[in-house]
């Protein structure tokens, strides 16, 4: 009872501070000092004590650095005419399957989460070029809509992901393994999409109008020319990791240098794109370290109440399977995605659900991409979705417009999580081949 008052205690804390519109990391500060003070009946002194350790540690993780490098690089990309190279280069391939240029929404989210990291940046980059030439040549709005919103979560889950440098951190697991693990999981929700898409528009071929004229072989050879500096950076980033020449730190650098070269190849680079980016790059970075920051403090917190320890002795007492365990997160986590972003869930969560996961059996690389999948749900659901609001932007249309035709989508992700979940060597194949 006592784990159960405690947790009743933080989370009126948690919705009370989040409720006034305080800043996520200055809520989370003030709820970890409320309880130590509180629950712990801790002096401001010791409080203090503890919090600047406990801070410092956590902003000294090298780990960390990986974040603002991947962020500017993504920003890079965004400003120039990479993005625009990319749908170019889609366009001429997808022609011979139905659905046709729907596809560039699936294969270029998922081209791009591959040298971006961050699902609002896949989303926005991916949307503000499809979106406008699908709706100049009639495809249907509904399907454009919906597979952006789907597509634009894999850069969630597709290495290398920010999420995943921040829940490598706090589980502290391998960083490296749990890229690995993310790219099987990623390529099957693009396939899923891709099949879906490819069903709807078997049996209803006006959803994807036939271009009056189809792309020629030429045309298809120039559309490899526009892939090359997204593969470049792909294989630069992700092969040097899984090389063994740099950690993932050091491949964000990487990628930081040979996209600025890229710019420089292309004739698109100029010194206020870069530093718009490196703005950009950090602001996001600063509120993501932030939380990260905060979280670590609340993280000790919840340990001096021994919640973990008691949550886990409660949950076996329930004599719950490992799956039934795995269904009631599942469920937890769908719902906390009606109110929080994806890294707010991972870091007020973590602290609690990893140590229940560890004692039903799971293995901690398999929840860190399990996680990601759930928050990549979370960006479908309103009223907090990201993917949501940015496509809201990106077309105008009503929010509910754009739940509607998110919602086939977030039921493909949830058999994917089924898929994970029933065949977990999907996510492990990767990373045991790296042991």
């Amino acid at each position: 009872m006592d784990v159960l008052l405690s947790m009743g205690f933080m989370l009126l804390l948690i919705i009370l501070f989040l409720g006034l519109g305080i800043w996520v990391f200055s809520g989370l500060i003030l709820v970890s000092i409320v309880s130590l003070a509180v629950l712990v009946d801790f002096p401001m002194d010791r409080i203090g004590i503890i919090a600047k350790s406990i801070m410092w540690r956590s902003s000294s993780a090298w780990e960390l650095s990986a974040i603002p490098l991947f962020i500017w690089m993504g920003e890079i990309i965004f400003r120039t005419d990479i993005s625009d190279r990319l749908f170019r280069g889609l366009a001429p391939l997808v022609q011979w399957m139905p659905g046709r240029l729907l596809h560039t929404n699936i294969l270029g989210c998922t081209l791009f989460a591959a040298v971006s990291g961050s699902t609002s940046a896949t989303t926005a980059t991916v949307g503000k070029i499809t979106t406008s030439a699908l709706r100049e040549r009639n495809y249907s709005q509904s399907l454009s809509i919906g597979s952006l919103a789907g597509a634009g979560s894999l850069g969630l889950l597709i290495p290398p992901s920010i999420v995943m440098i921040i829940y490598g951190v706090m589980a502290e697991v391998s960083i490296a393994k749990l890229f690995a693990a993310g790219i099987l999981p990623g390529l099957l929700v693009a396939f899923v999409y891709s099949m879906y898409i490819i069903i709807r528009c078997v049996i209803n071929p006006s959803l994807a109008p036939r271009d009056a004229e189809p792309f020629s072989i030429k045309e298809c050879i120039n559309g490899l020319g526009n892939l090359f500096p997204i593969v470049v950076l792909i294989v630069m980033v992700l092969g040097s990791i899984y090389a063994g020449i740099a950690t993932p730190s050091e491949a964000a650098a990487v990628g930081v240098v040979v996209t600025i070269l890229l710019t420089v190849f292309m004739r698109s680079f100029s010194w206020k794109i870069i530093i718009d980016a490196a703005m950009g790059a950090i602001r996001t970075s600063c509120m993501v370290c932030s939380i990260l920051i905060a979280a670590a403090l609340l993280s000790t917190t919840i340990g001096y109440l021994h919640i973990p320890a008691q949550l886990v002795v409660l949950i076996e007492g329930m004599g719950l399977s490992p799956y039934g365990l795995l269904l009631i997160l599942a469920l937890f986590y769908v719902v906390l995605g009606f109110f929080l972003d994806g890294i707010s869930i991972i870091v007020m969560s973590l602290p609690i659900t990893l140590p229940l996961i560890l004692s039903a059996g799971f293995d901690p690389i398999w929840y860190g991409v399990f996680l990601v999948l759930m928050i990549e749900l979370a960006q479908m659901t309103p009223p907090v979705g990201f993917n949501l609001f940015i496509l809201q932007g990106l077309t105008g249309e009503p929010i509910g417009t754009i739940v509607k035709a998110a919602f086939p989508f977030f039921l493909l992700m949830c058999l994917v999580v089924l898929l994970v979940s029933l065949f977990p060597s999907i996510v492990l194949f990767l990373p045991q081949l790296m042991s």
